[in-house]
């Protein structure tokens, strides 16, 4: 499966399948009035459904989903696969939203570590096999396009959520697992596509929420709160059809890292050492006694959005639909230092402090400080037909723009009493600006007249640059940048080619066979350090097969069993190929191995055997699911190939992690009592690391240890209840069991900062239709107050409430 291909022998390939099915099936992407549609398996969650249609109902045909509209952008493909949906009634009755990712807050086997409300940099998707530190694992979409950012992988590349407001959300399909051969190995974990609203008449909506969190944790009490607001209009005149979406939001966040110093650091005080109070002891994540000493991260963020939908109808066969997306992000990060002089003064640094008989170095840059100002862009553009006869097309094209991604930091942020970095001064700027990626695709699907093949195809091209640039400059408020202290640089591209098969082999039998074949580049690589030194790094090459293959079979007509398996090759992205290699002082390396433009790929296989209990309005799933990675990509210890006797922390290949588990999912309307909607999920995942030549403290301590960040149990459960036609109420729950961060498993202590605790949390959320055209909505998040870990503090309990108007 690794060796090179020639385009030639692809073409052939791609051209004998055509040849050999030559006869296709009814209409695949058909409204619910068409004739009937044939009995494949479920639809993938890209794109399937239509804004003229998506409210409509799920189409049961044979134990088997099948969600059909006018797709806008990616052509639907039926596959017998895992699949969840929640749409926008579902989300406005159970989720105190103010946030996307809050949309996948009940789906099953996945997590979003939204840190605060308006999260924008560490918001990372884990599923099923991948944890939190594995963004690049995951593929989300917003009406087709990609909003994943494929630039690196961990917590500073997360989906940019920011372009999707939650009042703009239609529904929300999720495709568990690499089994499509439309999609690249990043959808290993899950593929998540976000349909939004498009009208069929005149319509306005506007809405207002406030939020509340009372927040205490060492030392740091106090209240941190916010409010959003949005509107939107939107209307169909003949052919045109436009949808224009604003939002705001201004949200303060609770503390999020602290300042700490181990107590084994401490040495006995003397005559110049600075008694101080406040100090609050606790313990690592390995256990080891610390000192807390203040809060070093929050962040207030104001965030705004627009977004401008225009569809345009060539006849009732051909649809060009463009979007433009717009955001906008001010933050502020602010730190809060717990010590105290004998005076009462706040100390933040400049002196050797006594706590406790010890003395501690508190350095200039311990309590932080930083602004960010952010404005990205995003286009897309379609061109697709609808004849629902034997062939049917999508031309599409998306942009993804950083227009401006700036932080600023002072270099010596803090004096004794007063933040001195308050009036400005000397401090760095980190710049983002023209980075972003593209994506390019021409698909078809083709439905031979009489037979029971419909076959998709199809051609792509996605290119990611990368560009960072440190500058010092004399003023970090507002000055502009001067001496350069590092630039990175580098781009990565992938082009390829699929081709799908679903086959309705009799009325109770179903099967997908697909082919992925791809051409990954990576090129462009360099740096240069504060030494004017540049470093480039030799361009890359590498062809990769990907096949497909899954079955549906319908056992009765309660019972439908699904058998999926697929290949999945993550390529490494440019941050992880050419970011490091430089000193504290910006001073490149040379012959550093902590960058390695050499990375190999991620190459898995991931299956999964599900079956599918459906009666009345009961629906019970179970599904069992294997992943076995090869060279899996994370950051970890190993020795120093200058000086062996020496270890270095990089990005390297992990030999082999393997992960089994089971996942079960329930659903009910009228559960016992009319009126009374539950939702509910398990799942166990053992994800073990089997080979591995890195390490963390010795050879060897990574072998049979659990993967980070996966935990072996989840769960979720959500009760919506209609008091009356006007008033409901909903009840959540989510469970996580303990978890790892290291990858030796030496941090058993979750609840502190940089831990990874279990969790156990409640929601609570009533909604309220005053009138026709006013709903009232309150909730509370974490109701039970439940003080959790992701590396960072979780929200403790929230308030929210909201007013929205529809005309």
């Amino acid at each position: 499966m690794n060796r090179l291909f020639k385009p030639a022998l692809l073409r052939m390939a791609l051209a004998a399948v055509l040849l050999q099915h030559s006869v296709a099936f009814a209409c695949e992407d058909c409204e619910d009035s068409a004739p009937e549609l044939p009995p494949p398996a479920a639809a993938i969650p890209a794109a399937q459904v239509s804004a003229s249609n998506a409210a409509a109902a799920p189409v049961k045909q044979l134990g088997i989903v099948v969600i059909a509209g006018l797709a806008l952008r990616s052509l639907p493909t039926h596959i017998p696969t895992t699949t969840e949906s929640v749409s926008a009634e579902e989300i406005a009755r159970t989720i105190n939203a103010t946030d996307a990712q809050d949309a996948l807050k009940y789906l099953p086997s996945l997590l979003v570590r939204k840190r605060y409300i308006g999260d924008y940099n560490h918001a990372v998707l884990s599923t099923r096999a991948s944890g939190t530190g594995n963004s690049a694992r995951s593929l989300v979409f917003a009406d087709g396009i990609q909003i994943s950012n494929l630039l690196g992988n961990g917590a500073g590349f997360t989906p940019r959520w920011g372009m999707v407001t939650p009042e703009e959300i239609e529904r929300v399909d999720v495709l568990y697992g690499p089994f499509s051969a439309a999609y690249s190995g990043n959808s290993v974990g899950a593929v998540v596509d976000y349909q939004t609203r498009m009208p069929k008449a005149f319509e306005a909506h506007a809405k207002v929420g406030i939020f509340h969190q009372p927040f205490a944790l060492y030392n740091s009490r106090a209240n941190y709160d916010g409010h959003q607001a949005s509107a939107s209009i939107g209307d169909r005149a003949g052919a045109l059809a436009w949808w224009v979406n604003l939002n705001h939001l201004d949200s303060e966040g609770q503390p999020l890292s602290f300042v700490t110093k181990p107590t084994s650091t401490g040495k006995p005080v003397n005559a110049l050492t600075l008694p101080v109070t406040g100090n609050v002891l606790d313990a690592d994540k390995s256990n080891t006694p610390w000192q807390i000493l203040g809060a070093g991260t929050r962040y207030h963020s104001k965030q705004d959005h627009a977004k401008l939908k225009l569809a345009l109808d060539f006849g009732p066969q051909l649809r060009a639909s463009y979007s433009l997306g717009w955001w906008k992000n001010k933050a502020v990060g602010s730190s809060e230092s717990y010590l105290r002089d004998a005076g009462g003064n706040t100390v933040y640094s400049g002196a050797n402090v006594g706590i406790e008989g010890k003395q501690y170095a508190i350095a200039n840059t311990d309590f932080g400080q930083n602004r960010d100002r952010l404005e990205h862009l995003m286009h897309g553009l379609a061109l697709k037909s609808q004849t629902r006869g034997e062939f049917d097309f999508e031309l599409s094209a998306s942009r993804y723009d950083y227009r401006r991604d700036e932080a600023r930091a002072p270099n010596a942020p803090k004096s004794l009493s007063k933040p001195a970095a308050d009036a400005g001064g000397p401090g760095r700027i980190t710049d983002l600006g023209g980075t972003g990626w593209s994506n390019l695709a021409a698909k078809g699907v083709w439905r031979p007249s009489g037979s029971t093949h419909v076959l998709d195809f199809g051609l792509q091209h996605e290119r990611y640059a990368w560009r960072q640039k440190v500058s010092d400059t004399p003023d970090w408020l507002n000055g502009a940048a001067g001496a350069l202290f590092t630039d990175f640089g580098g781009k990565t591209q992938l082009d390829s080619a699929f081709i799908q098969d679903a086959w309705a082999i009799n009325p109770q039998l179903k099967s997908v066979i697909g082919l992925r074949a791809e051409q990954w580049q990576a090129l462009e690589g360099r740096k240069t350090a504060a030494n004017g030194t540049p470093v480039t790094f030799e361009a890359r090459k590498e062809n990769y097969l990907s096949p497909k293959a899954a079955l549906g079979y319908e056992l009765s007509e309660d019972w439908t069993l699904k058998l999926s398996t697929g290949r999945a090759v993550r390529m490494p992205t440019a941050g992880e190929l050419y970011q490091g290699g430089v000193n504290a002082n910006g001073a490149y390396v040379p012959s550093d191995p902590s960058t390695n433009p050499n990375l190999k790929p991620e190459k898995g296989w991931t299956s999964e055997l599900g079956a599918t209990w459906s009666r009345g309005k009961q629906q019970l799933r179970s599904t069992l699911f294997h992943e076995d990675t090869r060279d899996a990509l994370y950051s970890q210890l190993s020795a120093n190939p200058a000086d062996p006797a020496k270890t270095i922390s990089s990005v390297q290949n992990i030999g082999r992690i393997r992960t089994v588990g089971v996942e079960l999912a329930y659903s009910a309307d009228d559960f016992f009592i009319r009126g009374l909607e539950l939702q509910s999920s398990l799942t166990y995942a053992d994800s073990e690391i089997l080979e591995n030549a890195g390490f963390v403290s010795v050879p060897g301590d990574t072998l049979g240890k659990q993967q980070p960040r996966v935990p072996k149990w989840r769960a979720t459960l959500v009760a919506s209840y209609a008091i009356t036609p006007a008033l409901s109420a909903s009840y959540g729950l989510r469970y996580s069991s303990p978890q790892y961060g290291t990858l030796n498993n030496s941090d058993p202590n979750g609840f502190t900062y940089q831990g990874f605790s279990k969790f156990f949390t409640t929601d609570l959320r009533m909604q309220w239709r005053v009138a026709k055209q006013w709903t009232l909505a309150a909730g509370i998040d974490n109701l039970n107050n439940y003080q959790y870990w992701a590396f960072h503090p979780y929200p403790q309990r929230s308030y929210h409430a909201e007013l929205k108007f529809d005309l």
